[in-house]
């Protein structure tokens, strides 16, 4: 594991024992996060995102398996620092070293994981209590105001005696992450946190996320169906489809230079900037049953630009860059040069030119 690298996720494969079968829900996935950075994992609903995020945190159902792999963490305990991996962890060792207080999740949802029976301040206190990282309830009052003032909330002390259903949706959010990095994390994952807010509320808590990276360090896992949402927070993207990353890069190479055809569908759905109504493109079909994957490339059955060997043959991740990496067989040498679609072109050069003004 690199010296810069906070979590490593290797060659890991997960399925969930059902009724009907066997689900092969992620199938053999790599991927890492740095110190201090922001990895968004995108893709459709059922594509894996959530599910490796439960995997990290060992949150896994009872109807789960974990058939290969492994997630190393770097754990610094008492200034020590030492490589866990998090897969063959016990559930007590998770629950007093790892979930909380070195890593810690914001849902999309705040009113389901809000407690409508307790005040705002004792939900945000109730963790660094029970980590014991603060040694007076003094101390843990005076963190809230901080925390409180950190996310954004005004009048902190009026704040913390409230409950949830007396705040906005925009602040109850707020609250969620104050709770989440109650104790100081290394890592916060973020899965769909901006999904059940209005859109400009949506573009708050992403500035407000983007603004406590730069001042706390905090590593990001950004989890997310739509990938307009992440353009300005993500320092590199994992696409991922049926369990599988099929592109990853810097946000500006997965943005500015995609090469899967999934990735084109996904930026080609994403309205204009300008508001202007233009053609969206939306992906045909649907993601494939993963009781029984289908042979070769998943997204073949959905893709016009599939070639022969996309139905054989599972694709290896080619090399784009050294930090860009894509599964599909059109970046063969042998392969036919195909270009992306004329409106995904056009859409870029807008987000380009946006950039730039």
């Amino acid at each position: 594991m690199e010296e810069n690298r906070i979590l490593e996720v290797k060659n890991l494969q997960l399925s969930f024992q059902l009724d009907v079968g066997t689900n092969h829900v992620i199938r053999d996935i790599s991927f890492h996060l740095n110190r201090g950075e922001t990895l968004a994992i995108v893709g459709e609903s059922g594509s894996g995102k959530s599910v490796t995020t439960k995997a990290i945190l060992g949150l896994i159902d009872d109807n789960g398996a974990v058939e290969e792999g492994s997630i190393l963490f770097r754990l610094n305990k008492n200034g020590k620092e030492e490589i866990v991996d998090l897969l063959h962890s016990t559930k007590s060792f998770m629950q007093k070293n790892i979930r909380g207080s070195k890593i810690a999740i914001i849902f999309q949802d705040p009113m389901t994981s809000l407690d409508p029976t307790m005040t705002i301040g004792n939900q945000i206190m109730e963790s660094m209590l029970e980590h014991k990282l603060v040694k007076s309830k003094k101390e843990a009052l005076e963190r809230t105001r901080n925390l409180l003032d950190l996310v954004g909330i005004d009048h902190p002390d009026k704040r913390m005696k409230q409950y949830p259903h007396q705040l906005s949706g925009g602040m109850r959010q707020r609250i969620v992450i104050a709770i989440a990095l109650a104790c100081e994390p290394d890592l916060l994952i973020a899965d769909e946190p901006t999904t059940a807010l209005d859109v400009t509320i949506q573009s708050q808590i992403l500035e407000l996320i983007k603004d406590i990276q730069k001042k706390t360090g905090v590593a990001i896992i950004f989890i997310t169906h739509d990938l307009g949402v992440v353009a300005n927070v993500a320092d590199r993207v994992a696409v991922m489809y049926a369990g599988k990353i099929v592109e990853e890069g810097l946000a500006s190479e997965v943005y500015y230079d995609p090469r899967h055809p999934y990735t084109w569908g996904l930026l080609s759905s994403i309205p204009s900037l300008d508001g202007k109504e233009e053609e969206i493109l939306s992906i045909p079909g649907s993601p494939p049953n993963l009781i029984h994957p289908p042979k070769g490339d998943a997204f073949a059955y959905r893709s016009s630009y599939a070639l022969a060997i996309d139905f054989e043959e599972v694709p290896p991740m080619f090399k784009v860059s050294e930090t860009h990496f894509v599964a599909s067989w059109l970046l063969h040498p042998d392969a036919p040069k195909v270009e992306m679609p004329d409106v995904l072109k056009k859409r870029l050069n807008q987000y380009s030119h946006s950039k730039e003004v």
